[in-house]
Protein backbone atom coordinates (compact mmCIF):
# COMPACT_ATOMS: atom_id res chain seq x y z
CA UNK A 1 0.00 0.00 0.00
CA UNK A 2 1.09 3.59 -0.62
CA UNK A 3 0.38 6.95 0.99
CA UNK A 4 0.49 10.17 -0.96
CA UNK A 5 0.75 13.55 0.74
CA UNK A 6 -0.21 16.67 -1.19
CA UNK A 7 0.52 20.00 0.50
CA UNK A 8 -0.68 23.36 -0.78
CA UNK A 9 -0.29 26.86 0.62
CA UNK A 10 -3.37 29.03 0.37
CA UNK A 11 -2.23 31.61 2.88
CA UNK A 12 -3.66 32.38 6.34
CA UNK A 13 -7.41 32.70 6.71
CA UNK A 14 -8.25 30.45 3.76
CA UNK A 15 -9.86 27.55 5.63
CA UNK A 16 -13.20 27.97 3.86
CA UNK A 17 -11.48 27.85 0.44
CA UNK A 18 -9.65 24.67 1.49
CA UNK A 19 -12.91 23.11 2.67
CA UNK A 20 -14.57 23.93 -0.67
CA UNK A 21 -11.74 22.16 -2.51
CA UNK A 22 -12.13 19.13 -0.24
CA UNK A 23 -15.88 19.00 -0.87
CA UNK A 24 -15.25 19.23 -4.60
CA UNK A 25 -12.52 16.55 -4.86
CA UNK A 26 -13.13 14.04 -2.05
CA UNK A 27 -16.14 12.36 -3.73
CA UNK A 28 -14.17 11.87 -6.96
CA UNK A 29 -11.20 10.36 -5.12
CA UNK A 30 -13.42 7.87 -3.31
CA UNK A 31 -14.56 6.36 -6.62
CA UNK A 32 -11.07 5.83 -8.04
CA UNK A 33 -9.44 2.44 -8.49
CA UNK A 34 -7.24 1.47 -5.55
CA UNK A 35 -8.47 4.25 -3.23
CA UNK A 36 -8.28 3.20 0.45
CA UNK A 37 -8.88 6.43 2.39
CA UNK A 38 -8.08 10.10 2.86
CA UNK A 39 -7.33 12.41 5.78
CA UNK A 40 -7.16 16.19 5.49
CA UNK A 41 -4.78 18.35 7.53
CA UNK A 42 -4.62 22.08 8.19
CA UNK A 43 -2.14 24.55 9.64
CA UNK A 44 -4.38 27.60 9.52
CA UNK A 45 -1.77 30.01 10.92
CA UNK A 46 0.65 29.14 8.11
CA UNK A 47 -2.11 28.71 5.53
CA UNK A 48 -0.92 25.20 4.66
CA UNK A 49 -3.38 22.45 3.87
CA UNK A 50 -2.64 18.82 3.06
CA UNK A 51 -4.30 15.60 2.07
CA UNK A 52 -2.95 12.17 2.97
CA UNK A 53 -4.43 9.56 0.64
CA UNK A 54 -3.95 5.81 0.78
CA UNK A 55 -3.74 3.71 -2.39
CA UNK A 56 -3.50 -0.01 -3.18
CA UNK A 57 -0.59 0.57 -5.58
CA UNK A 58 1.72 3.24 -6.85
CA UNK A 59 0.06 2.89 -10.26
CA UNK A 60 -3.37 3.64 -8.75
CA UNK A 61 -1.95 6.75 -7.11
CA UNK A 62 -0.34 7.93 -10.36
CA UNK A 63 -3.59 7.40 -12.29
CA UNK A 64 -5.48 9.45 -9.71
CA UNK A 65 -2.95 12.28 -9.94
CA UNK A 66 -3.18 12.27 -13.75
CA UNK A 67 -6.98 12.46 -13.58
CA UNK A 68 -7.35 14.99 -10.77
CA UNK A 69 -4.36 17.35 -11.05
CA UNK A 70 -5.62 19.31 -14.06
CA UNK A 71 -8.97 19.82 -12.33
CA UNK A 72 -7.26 20.90 -9.09
CA UNK A 73 -5.08 23.40 -10.96
CA UNK A 74 -8.16 24.83 -12.63
CA UNK A 75 -10.19 25.01 -9.40
CA UNK A 76 -7.44 26.36 -7.16
CA UNK A 77 -4.90 27.90 -9.50
CA UNK A 78 -5.85 31.44 -8.58
CA UNK A 79 -5.48 30.94 -4.84
CA UNK A 80 -2.52 28.57 -4.42
CA UNK A 81 0.64 30.33 -3.34
CA UNK A 82 3.68 28.63 -4.85
CA UNK A 83 3.91 25.14 -6.23
CA UNK A 84 2.12 22.29 -4.43
CA UNK A 85 4.36 19.58 -3.00
CA UNK A 86 3.67 15.89 -3.27
CA UNK A 87 5.38 12.99 -1.51
CA UNK A 88 4.93 9.25 -1.86
CA UNK A 89 5.43 6.82 1.03
CA UNK A 90 5.32 3.05 1.10
CA UNK A 91 3.11 1.86 3.97
CA UNK A 92 3.85 -1.16 6.14
CA UNK A 93 2.76 -2.41 9.52
CA UNK A 94 4.94 -3.45 12.44
CA UNK A 95 5.38 -7.17 12.99
CA UNK A 96 4.35 -8.00 16.49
Amino acid sequence: MYASMLTINLGPGMRSAAEKLVEQFAPAMKTMKGFKGVTFLADEAAGEYASLTMWESQEDREAAIAALDPKLKQAAGGIIKGAPTRKLFEVWEAKG
